[in-house]
């Protein structure tokens, strides 16, 4: 899609995102050295109502991070440590019997779990069994808890954040394929640049306090959620976004015989949801009212990585899902004619 003149409308829009992310950033800096990326890739999720995955060795900041978000965002905040030995009620709330003193009458009443909060740090999420995990996947999706044979509505927004130790230990459990795919983004979390932390070292070895000040309320968050759902997207870009999501599908006709050998199995169309809704979130927060290829080709790793369940062969090779992704990024043609008129593409649209 070639930039048009900006509408008044437009350009609202792009400054009420544009100053959003200033205003965080500005917040977050006094608590955060470096991580930009990471930061980045929050606030694309946030902005299109989805829920994060964080992958880091201990120590990378990641649980301050998503608190410190929390308290930018005057958000409600609950953090969830997940153990072995946690009830999915321990999370989602239970009934309880209460008498009522005045008539004598017991009657059942909900006492609402954690989850019951706008932004939710499930931290070392690996580290409880299915069956707790699994207390998540109606919250995610639904936005809301049935106990029992009630329904019981979430806060909104409604933000999940999980963190996990990539360090096999014992007493891990690794997320289920379908709590993954719930999750629009795996973020990595990497070590810091030595001036990072140096600086790292500097603030936190001294009395130091940080003032971090709310800067933006639920209400507002809401209004950019919808901002970003208005933001249009051409027939080409969601063409070429299903271009790449469906090459990752062994099964499908017009796959590279590479994908046919170091995978299993690949992304679904939650993968297409998340990229075009990340692309317009991406476009805005850059100061444009269009989505463009390399939107989506920036969103593509932390989209597909954690949906691609790899083959024997590509794991004893040493092969990632991100060199996959880098693949498939570099046979796929951006520009509309080259795509359409390809016949190993025009097979995977025939399908």
């Amino acid at each position: 899609m070639t930039e048009e003149v900006l509408t008044t409308q437009d350009a609202v829009a792009i400054e009420k995102l544009g100053s959003a992310r200033r205003k965080i950033m500005d917040q977050l800096a006094q608590v955060i050295v470096g991580q930009t990326h990471v930061i980045d890739e929050l606030l694309i999720s946030l902005f299109s109502r989805g829920h994060c995955l964080l992958e880091g060795v201990p120590g990378l900041a990641k649980t301050l991070m998503i608190s410190t978000l929390s308290r930018t965002l005057n958000l409600s905040f609950s953090r969830i440590q997940f153990t072995p030995d946690l009830m999915p009620a321990d999370i989602t709330g239970t009934d309880v019997i209460e008498e009522n003193r005045t008539t004598g009458s017991r009657d059942f009443r909900f006492l609402e779990g954690p989850l019951f909060s706008n932004i939710i740090l499930a931290d070392e999420i690996n580290r409880t069994p299915p069956k707790t995990q699994a207390a998540l996947l109606e919250a995610m999706q639904e936005r809301q808890v049935t106990v029992g044979r009630v329904r019981h509505p979430l806060s909104d927004p409604f933000f999940v954040l999980a963190t996990q130790n990539p360090i096999e230990q014992e007493g891990t459990y690794p997320l289920p394929e379908a709590q993954q795919d719930r999750f629009m983004f795996k973020v990595f979390v990497n070590y810091p640049n030595f001036d990072e932390e140096f600086e790292v070292a500097r603030r936190t070895t001294t009395t130091l306090s940080d003032s971090v000040e709310p800067v933006m309320t639920g209400e507002e968050i809401l209004d950019l959620q919808r901002i970003v759902r208005e933001v249009p997207v051409s027939d080409h870009l969601i063409r070429y976004t299903l271009s790449l999501v469906r090459q990752t599908r062994v099964q499908e006709p017009g796959v590279p015989d590479f994908v046919r050998e170091q995978l299993s199995w690949g992304a679904g169309p939650r993968a297409v949801q998340f990229l075009i809704l990340g692309a317009k979130a991406r476009a805005l927060l850059g100061g444009r009212t269009y989505v463009t290829c390399e939107d989506i080709q920036a969103l593509a790793k932390p989209v597909l990585r954690h949906r691609l369940v790899l083959s024997f062969t590509a794991e004893s090779e040493g092969v990632t899902a991100e060199d996959l992704v880098e693949q498939i990024l570099s046979i796929t043609p951006t520009k509309e004619d080259e795509l359409t008129g390809n016949a190993r593409f025009q097979k995977i649209f025939a399908s």
